[in-house]
């Protein structure tokens, strides 16, 4: 596994948590959930590219 990708993932999570707990306390509840969704959605499309970089692997070695 690329721990690269692993910090990358970790720093998103932190900066999304941080970015939502600041307007959480400024009484923007829906910009934050928004913010959580943002963050959530670049994650998956991170971890979706890697899993297609598997599966063409996987394609490769067994000539598929």
């Amino acid at each position: 596994m690329d721990v690269d990708l692993i910090f990358r993932i970790a720093a998103i999570g932190i900066i999304v948590a941080v970015l939502n707990q600041l307007l959480i306390r400024s009484g923007r509840e829906e910009q934050a959930l928004m913010t959580t969704l943002a963050g959530l959605i670049v994650v998956l499309m991170m971890i979706v590219q890697e899993i297609d970089a598997l599966f063409q692997t996987i394609k490769s070695v067994f000539q598929l």
